[in-house]
């Protein structure tokens, strides 16, 4: 039986097997890796994000960070070098998003008044920001974010009525249920309402070592498309941030910076380029993306890491794209011998078709209007 079948089929309990599995896959990394999780010395972090069958983009949970505790966290920064500012920003991030996606969302909680955990968490940092003069999240020093680590713990507490958990295990598991649970929330529901996508598919649920675009200068993440999603262009497409992980890419705190020329928007223009930036990074992240699109024969929406001048890719999936875009693409598509003509007309949708064949205005016209 497929694991996300029991899961929802069995009032979210999993098969007798999976936890022996789960652990002899923690081994392979840890040999792999020279880590251990949940060890004092030289600790292994991982994420936990969904596996869908098809793109839900924002829908589904992802959880970062997963196995800081008080016993992993001097391991983590002889790790980093003694990077003590570091390591208490991603123990930071933790508990946001642990308190948020397991301990509140997960567990039924509805908050009261709309005000989520996440929100009031978000909330405290930028009033801790505001007292100390900082502007951006990095200008706060080690001694800030290791203050609001525990101002955050407690917050979790006082709120949710128990504690954010200090064991690396129970942060695992914790966030494993979530991922699945994250199926069935209301997000999810209306979204699949929406697209058409069957409710009785559900997810799977990837644990994948942790890797930080936000070590640094020589750090960064970003999100990628192998062509352009707004109009069909076959054009490498996207922007990253430098010293960031994944979130503050979507979030919307910072303006991300074009990869390559060709990304340059009106927001970014003049920004530096990741192809300017790293070459070395981007040579090998252009050349995967041709790679992917040639193996799924799609356009693929791609998100990658580069850790310390390393590319890492995180996940791929087939990309959202609107109705010109998608009818353009399968155009060129069959005239490239990616697809036959019959896969051409069934990846548009009805709805695409729709979209294109509307009266739209021109882009430049309402851009010199407003």
């Amino acid at each position: 039986m497929c694991i996300r079948d029991s899961y929802y089929d069995h009032r979210r309990k999993y098969p007798t097997e999976l936890q022996s599995q789960v652990e002899g896959a923690i081994r392979k990394v840890e040999r792999l890796l020279k880590r251990k999780f949940s060890d004092s010395k030289n600790p292994l972090l991982w994420s936990v994000r969904s596996g869908a069958r098809v793109s839900m983009p924002g829908m589904m949970e992802t959880v970062l960070n997963i196995g800081l505790t008080s016993k992993t966290i001097p391991g983590m920064v002889q790790q980093t070098g003694g990077n003590e500012r570091f390591v208490y920003d991603a123990y930071r991030r933790l508990i946001m998003m642990y308190s948020d996606v397991v301990m509140e969302k997960a567990s039924g909680i509805e908050p009261k008044g709309g005000e989520g955990i996440r929100r009031v968490l978000d909330e405290h940092l930028e009033s801790r920001k505001r007292a100390l003069g900082a502007q951006e999240d990095s200008d706060l020093s080690r001694d800030d974010l290791k203050k609001l680590c525990d101002e955050f713990k407690h917050v979790v507490r006082e709120i949710l009525g128990k504690p954010f958990p200090d064991s690396a295990e129970k942060q695992l598991w914790g966030a494993i249920g979530a991922v699945f649970a994250s199926w069935n929330g209301k997000r999810a529901i209306a979204y699949r309402d929406i697209e058409g996508i069957p409710h009785e598919w559900g997810t799977a649920v990837n644990v994948q070592s942790m890797v930080f675009g936000n070590m640094g200068d020589d750090c960064a993440t970003g999100v990628a498309f192998t062509r352009d999603p707004g109009n069909g262009r076959k054009i490498f497409y996207g922007e990253y941030l430098v010293n960031a992980q994944g979130e503050d890419v979507v979030a919307g705190i910072r303006t991300p910076s074009p990869i390559n020329p060709e990304s340059a928007t009106e927001q970014n223009q003049g920004q530096t380029t990741l192809k300017a930036f790293m070459p070395k990074a981007y040579r090998e992240l252009n050349a995967i993306q041709k790679r992917l699109e040639s193996h799924y024969r799609d356009m693929q929406d791609i998100e990658f890491t580069i850790e310390r001048g390393e590319l890492f890719m995180l996940q791929c999936r087939v990309g959202k794209r609107n109705g010109p875009a998608a009818v353009k693409m399968a155009v060129d598509m069959v005239k490239e011998k990616l697809v036959t003509k019959e896969q051409a007309v069934m990846r548009v949708t009805p709805s695409q078709l729709d979209e294109l064949l509307h009266p739209i205005l021109d882009p430049a016209v309402e851009r010199d209007t407003t």
